[in-house]
């Protein structure tokens, strides 16, 4: 796509973001209701956006937008020109705003102007920036690039951000540095756990958690701990991640952004679920979606480190998890469960294979491994471990001496797999 000129260059110079984003999003052959999907928005919430003109634009909105629709910064308005002098000591968000709508943009704009000399020195929020861009860069090539050959750069980058760290003059500059480790170890443990290599993706998320209370970030260090129960539950330890849910909510205390709770509530559910608590995960999820429900609607985007807001169909796509893992079908099958199973190639086939696990527990044994042998393609396809044995983990579930040819040939799939 051409950014330099024509009808999206116009649009940006004339203030109109809405209409870059519309021209972008058009080009790139994507309805509104995907669009919608990806920045946890309305269809109409995103009609709305796009006919807005010259009027005031959420940063954080724009910020998404850009990043899904690969449009450079500058041309939705993050790059105005303030320099890092202006930008107030401390990490809140108004700092983030500032500081992603003006150096990390600026940093963006090489590619549509001649570079400017560079700055006598380089402030930690200027090293910050340009680090958490990086984060996001590589963030966004995980949809498409298989967690083994994108593990080695993200470790050498987390090494990178510690010599930052330890190198960085004043504790302003030190606690915005350990936030964006905290982001970059995260991102670690998703790939470790893609990898299906889970005592590295717990070592990964703890560091995250620990770097996010050097940054003095409650709300962050919240965001990690629900992060890594998420990851607990998964793996099938129940209690564990209740423990790690229990801890982010009192991490954030009575005024925790609503957001959270729902979010919590959801980690909740399937902490309960790996337990075996059926009674206890339906009342989670229940909960969860009531406040998904009345987050609806909100213009207002979440607040960092929550990029997306929490919808009603995450709920469902958790409930679709949780059966799952209790065997329930009749919380996985239905007409239009598949049009849950949203996001990039590697998050729908696990949400597939949770599908399939419900087919196999109603005895519907071609549907369950015709669903599966989907997902495993996508798992070969990126080499994830943790998709391939998924599929081996449902494979188990069935004994039987005479296995349908469906099931054969699954097997037959599976043969000589070493990831």
């Amino acid at each position: 796509m051409d950014f330099q000129t024509g009808p999206i260059r116009d649009a940006s110079r004339a203030g109109d973001y809405g209409r870059v984003i519309e021209l972008a999003r058009k080009a790139r052959h994507m309805t509104q209701t995907a669009l919608g999907q990806a920045l946890g928005l309305s269809q109409s919430a995103v009609s709305r956006l796009e006919k807005k003109g010259q009027g005031d634009y959420s940063t954080n909105i724009l910020e998404a937008a850009a990043a899904h629709l690969a449009i450079p910064p500058a041309l939705v308005g993050l790059a105005d020109g303030r320099s890092q002098a202006q930008v107030k000591d401390g990490s809140d968000d108004m700092y983030r705003r500032t500081l992603l709508g003006g150096v990390v943009a600026a940093a963006a704009t090489s590619v549509l102007s001649p570079p400017r000399a560079a700055d006598a020195a380089d402030s930690g929020g200027g090293q910050a920036a340009a680090l958490r861009l990086s984060t996001s860069a590589y963030r966004r090539l995980d949809g498409s690039t298989p967690s083994r050959d994108l593990y080695d750069t993200v470790e050498s980058h987390i090494r990178l951000i510690q010599s930052i760290t330890r190198s960085a003059s004043g504790d302003g500059d030190r606690a915005r540095l350990a936030a964006v480790g905290s982001e970059a170890a995260s991102f670690a443990g998703w790939l470790a756990w893609d990898k299906g290599d889970n005592g590295s993706a717990r070592s990964w998320y703890g560091a995250a958690i620990k770097a996010a209370k050097s940054a003095d970030n409650p709300l962050l260090a919240a965001y990690q701990t629900g992060t890594l129960a998420q990851f607990e539950a998964h793996a099938g330890n129940g209690v564990e991640a209740l423990n790690l849910a229990r801890r982010a909510r009192r991490a954030l205390g009575d005024r925790r952004p609503a957001v959270a709770d729902a979010w919590l509530s959801s980690v909740e559910a399937l902490g309960h679920a790996a337990a075996g608590d059926q009674r206890a995960a339906d009342k989670a999820l229940t909960a969860s979606r009531s406040l998904a429900e009345a987050l609806r609607g909100a213009e207002e985007p979440p607040p960092w480190p929550w990029v997306f807001s929490f919808t009603p169909d995450k709920v469902a796509a958790c409930r679709v998890t949780c059966g799952a893992r209790l065997g329930l079908s009749d919380w996985v099958i239905s007409d239009d469960v598949e049009a849950l199973a949203t996001g990039h190639a590697k998050q729908r086939a696990l949400l597939v294979l949770d599908i399939a696990a419900g087919y196999l527990a109603a005895g519907r044994v071609d549907a369950a491994f015709a669903l599966a042998s989907r997902a495993l393609e996508a798992g070969l396809t990126y080499r994830s471990g943790r998709i391939v044995e998924r599929a081996r983990a449902m494979r188990r579930a069935l004994t039987t001496a005479s296995p349908p040819k469906m099931v054969r040939d699954f097997d037959e799939r599976l043969h000589g797999v070493y990831l």
